[in-house]
This record gives structure tokens, C-alpha cells and sequence, in this order.
């Protein structure tokens, strides 16, 4: 039985398709084409608007999906979140001019602009705001300060607000892609073992992405300190050289450490190191 694959369309398409490659399933075609084929499973896929995902996958038009946590709680999507992917993060955030005093403009009535109408309700009502919402339909942050005192829209940088000369004066909610399933079709149990089997090669993928595997050689007279400085996932693997009085270390390390950890290394007498990705960890 296959199981139904939605992507979104647009920039995530490729971060979707690399993941997928990663687990061993080549997705063909690009994010012009809406029924890509993806080869080395029993998986259909379409591509639909990022909003569309969460409540398609409620509905049960498709099995599993990728959304942003944005749509989901805009739409109020009753879906199962199998796993936050940490794709495209970005922020919600609340902006004005930047030129505007936000104390003095929150003691009257403002218009606000927003995708997001869910979301920037919820938001304003709970800084008790006197507003007007309407609904943008994309580039929102155009509209202050001529349609609108506050825009709510998200960023991931906040270059498109500042040249657009808006300031943050609040953070409503932080989002990211979430691999999501539709509540019902997780009672089936061969298109949930597709799911399962799925997820376990994703979490793989993003564990690995994590950390690298670091080799090294060193003499006897150092292995004790050269061990210690290692912050392995368990213990590193240590095997003596042959024909030659020394010892070669693998461990796995998370990536972010190895700025610090590999002078640290070299200073205690590590050598010959090598730093190879790590494609799963599971």
C-alpha cells in the first residue's frame, strides 16, 4: 500500500529532497513539476503550497508531510508531529517603523497587517492591544507606515526589516519544519511501519549531520590525556598500531566542538587526524 507523501513547493523543496537522499531515496523532478517521483520506495509524492500541507494531511488527502509549526498552529491542524527537521527556522515576530516610539503607539488603536490572522489575534489580544487586523497576502512588510502601524510576519535574518526600516517590538513564536502525519493513518499498521522505518532513517540523518567522526594516532606515553579531552558519544574506540608502538583513536564528536578540540588535541600529542562526516547515526 503505498503511503502519500506531501512536500511543500518553493525553498524547501531542495532542504526535503537532501534529507530524502540522505535516507536513500532519490526524488526526481523539481519544484515546477507537482507529482515528482521517488524511486527506491513504495511512496507517492505531490508538491503543494507549504500552507496547504497541515490541513491536507488533517483531512487525510495524504499520509505524511513536511509544514512549517507556523501553518500548524495557523490552521489549528489536528496532525500528529512526528519530528522537528530544524528546516528553515525562522521567527514571528511583531514590527513597527523603526523611527516609531512603541510605547506611545501602543496606547491607540493600530492597524496590523499579517499572513498570519490566527497567530497575530492570538498575539495582540494577549499584550491587550486595541487593533485592527486584515490579512496580507504576502510581502507584508511593505505596508507601514502608509496601511499599517505593526505588520507580524516572520524572519529568519532580519535583513527584509531592517531594509525596510521596521523594528522587532515583540517575538510571537519561533517555527520550523516539522515532519507531520495524519492522526488516523497511524492506526494502520503496515503504512505506520512505512512511517516508523521512515523516521528512523530521517532522525538518523539529522543525528549525523550533528557530529563527525575524528581518526588519530598517538604514542603510549600520551593515550591517557589524548582519551580524556575526547567527548564522545559513548566511549572512543582505541586500537594498537601494528608493528609500531603507538595507538589509533576514532571517536564521534559533535560538530560544533571540533573549533576548540582539535588544537587541543595536536597540543597533546595527537597526530595524522582525520575529520570525516558522519551520513547516519542510529
Amino acid at each position: 500500500m503505498a503511503l502519500k507523501m506531501v512536500i511543500p513547493k518553493g525553498k524547501l523543496y531542495d532542504n526535503v529532497a537532501e534529507i530524502l537522499s540522505d535516507i536513500g531515496l532519490t526524488l526526481v523532478g523539481d519544484s515546477r513539476n507537482y507529482r515528482p517521483a521517488l524511486f527506491g520506495c513504495d511512496i507517492e509524492v505531490k508538491l503543494l503550497k507549504s500552507q496547504n500541507i497541515p490541513e491536507m494531511v488533517a483531512l487525510g488527502q495524504h499520509d505524511i508531510g513536511f509544514a512549517g509549526l507556523d501553518w500548524i498552529e495557523e490552521q489549528s491542524a489536528d496532525v500528529e508531529i512526528l519530528e522537528d527537521l530544524a528546516f528553515n527556522p525562522v521567527k514571528i515576530v511583531a514590527c513597527i517603523p523603526e523611527q516609531w516610539d512603541w510605547e506611545q503607539v501602543k496606547q491607540r488603536k493600530i492597524i496590523v497587517a499579517s499572513e498570519y490572522k490566527k497567530i497575530a489575534s492570538s498575539y495582540l489580544d494577549s499584550q491587550n492591544l486595541d487593533y485592527q487586523l486584515f490579512r496580507a497576502y504576502g510581502a507584508t512588510e511593505v505596508f507601514p507606515p502608509e496601511d499599517a502601524d505593526m505588520v507580524i510576519d516572520n524572519t529568519s535574518t532580519g535583513s527584509t526589516i531592517r531594509a525596510n526600516r521596521l523594528k522587532i517590538v515583540g517575538t510571537v513564536m519561533q517555527s520550523s519544519t516539522q515532519l507531520i502525519a495524519n492522526k488516523q493513518v497511524l492506526s494502520n499498521p503496515e503504512k505506520k511501519k512505512q512511517i516508523d522505518d521512515l523516521l528512523l532513517l530521517m532522525r538518523g540523518v539529522l543525528n549525523g549531520r550533528k557530529r563527525v567522526l575524528l581518526e588519530m594516532n598517538c604514542s603510549q606515553d600520551n593515550i591517557d590525556t589524548i582519551v580524556s579531552l575526547l567527548p564522545a558519544m559513548r566511549s572512543p574506540t582505541v586500537s594498537q598500531l601494528y608493528n609500531a608502538d603507538g595507538f589509533a583513536i576514532k571517536a564521534a564528536i559533535e560538530r560544533r566542538l571540533t573549533k576548540d578540540l582539535l588544537p587541543q588535541l595536536i597540543a597533546a600529542g595527537a597526530t595524522d587526524i582525520l575529520e570525516t562526516p558522519i551520513r547516519k547515526v542510529l
